[in-house]
């Protein structure tokens, strides 16, 4: 299969670094005592219903190129014909009251948002987009089921999908997908062939973002976006409305204002850490750290970009001697809010590198899971722009974690809860790929499709 990407140049400095953050990602959690699978409330479970996933020898992993060359490879392989993807095998919950797992060989697997999001992400942090690419007819066939999933949906409700019970959705919250979708229509901003295309893709992302808004309560919380971790998708919400507010869609500043509560719950900015009492409203963790402070982290991160048109246009005004007082007023406290901003960002980023030295935390709940590689994904956005020795040495880290535990057949699956491979591989592939983000999504009034992008 043909897995070109962008330029050889840019794998080249992940060869070796990445190899070398999957080992130390690898032994990190043996060197440490995992939780039980008691904690979890629905455990892996054993016997021959279950998937087997090939094991990549961690004594051999791939290299960088190798390791981003076969997860490609591994993820077109699994799309379903509607150009979407599922789960890659484990468990569902059944339908049924008694909320059991339910898995095995015969176990419908069909295309769902969440994961069909997660994977074009992936794609187009690797160059393929429904513009260009080897993979673009992939890409298209990806945008296309997730613009007819969201404009098949309500208009209310913060459902953007009929389909139910997937792993993502019990385990990081219920409307999981509706923030994939926030966050995956936002990143295909000036990745689209023609301006009929960009046109499908902002009125799909402004019916995303205006159900988000409907139903965002004051301290920016959801009722009902029940999860084991949902703090999870928690940030995933703020990676979408702030994305989206980039990236031509119209988000309100009350809306962005309310998911900076949850952003900033918990962080101790005198104390520079997350020791301070989270709000009422806070989603549920599992009581892992790397899940609460990645998220935040990156939620706290996206919100410092989508502050910079302020920033420019509050400047703007203050360096007007002909702006009216009351204006330059208002600049003055918009000013003073963004600075918080940016600190609540320097703070938290500070506060996490702090504790990536200790292979407790790093384990997250003591083996790897899709809320791992998220959380990985999470943390490596997040200090990748803050640079410094920290951020080298978790790159180091990180990438050879992620080289280290994939397995043979180029996916990466977990080990508790979220198993599925289509997500853990996606994430994956995304954190090893970090490095070559183009921040495509850039303020409103940017190119918004690929051909006058690229003039």
């Amino acid at each position: 299969m043909n897995t070109t990407f962008r330029s050889s140049k840019l794998l080249a400095p992940l060869t070796g670094s990445i190899c070398g953050l999957f080992v130390m990602a690898t032994l990190g959690p043996l060197a440490t005592t995992p939780r039980s699978y008691a904690d979890d409330p629905h455990p892996r479970r054993a016997g021959k219903a279950q998937v087997a996933v090939p094991e990549e020898s961690p004594s051999n992993p791939r290299s960088p190129d190798e390791a981003l060359a076969k997860g490609l490879e591994y993820l077109l392989s699994q799309q379903h014909p509607d150009g979407g993807w599922g789960q890659g095998g484990g468990w569902r919950q059944s339908a049924n009251a008694s909320g059991s797992r339910v898995e095995g060989v015969n176990v419908e697997d069909p295309s769902d948002l969440g994961n069909t999001c997660v994977s074009l992400v992936a794609l187009l942090r690797a160059g393929h987009s429904p513009a260009q690419g080897a993979h673009q007819d992939a890409a298209a066939k990806a945008f296309n089921f997730i613009c007819l999933q969201i404009e098949q949906a309500d208009k209310d409700s913060l459902y953007v999908t009929s389909v139910r019970d997937t792993q993502l959705q019990v385990k990081i919250g219920v409307y999981v997908d509706t923030f994939l979708a926030g966050w995956t229509l936002s990143e295909l901003k000036g990745q689209l062939p023609d301006d009929a295309q960009e046109a499908r893709r902002l009125a799909a992302l402004q019916k995303v973002t205006a159900k988000i808004e409907r139903n965002q309560q004051d301290d920016g919380s959801f009722a009902g976006n029940n999860g084991w971790a949902a703090v999870l998708s928690q940030g995933l919400c703020s990676k979408a409305l702030n994305m989206a507010s980039r990236s031509g869609a119209k988000v309100s500043k009350e809306a962005l204002d309310k998911d900076q509560k949850q952003n900033r719950s918990g962080l101790d900015l005198a104390k520079g850490d997350f020791s301070a009492p989270a709000s009422a409203g806070e989603p549920t963790s599992a009581g892992v750290s790397l899940y609460r402070e990645g998220a935040k982290l990156d939620g706290l991160r996206e919100k410092s970009k989508a502050d910079a048109p302020r920033k420019a246009a509050a400047e703007q005004t203050i360096a007007d001697a002909a702006a009216p007082a009351p204006a330059r007023d208002r600049a003055k406290q918009e000013l003073k809010e963004i600075a918080e901003d940016e600190k609540a960002a320097q703070v938290a980023g500070a506060a996490v590198s702090g504790k990536l030295r200790d292979s407790r935390y790093t384990a997250g709940f003591g083996n790897n899971g899709g809320e791992e590689f998220l959380s990985y994904l999470n943390v490596t956005e997040g200090l990748r722009e803050r640079g410094g020795k920290d951020w080298n040495d978790w790159r180091e880290k990180m990438q050879k974690t992620v080289c280290g535990a994939q397995n043979a057949d180029g996916s990466w699956a977990g080990q508790h809860c979220i198993t599925g491979r289509t997500f853990c591989t996606g994430a994956a592939l995304m954190t090893l790929l970090v490095d070559h983000r183009t921040d495509a999504v850039s303020a409103n009034d940017a190119p918004t499709n690929s051909k006058t992008a690229r003039k």
